[in-house]
């Protein structure tokens, strides 16, 4: 439960990021570094996500759903 918890502030943090961006690209005009450190945050983040659902899959902590064909 707490991995689930993890990923899913994980993706919020992310969206949080993306939407800050696009308020300082708007408010600034993208004449300051707002909004590349605002990216970097996002790519960051993201890197981190997928190593988590990585990790957690090779762990066996988080599983891949299965086929619903059971042959």
């Amino acid at each position: 439960m707490l991995l689930k918890i993890l990923i899913v502030g994980l993706i919020l943090a992310i969206l949080v990021s993306l939407f800050s961006g696009l308020f300082f690209l708007i408010k600034d005009s993208g004449s300051r570094r707002r909004v590349v450190n605002s990216l970097a945050i996002r790519v960051l983040l993201s890197v981190i996500l997928l190593v988590v659902i990585l990790l957690s899959l090779w762990q066996g902590w988080l599983e891949l759903n299965p086929t619903p064909y059971q042959r």
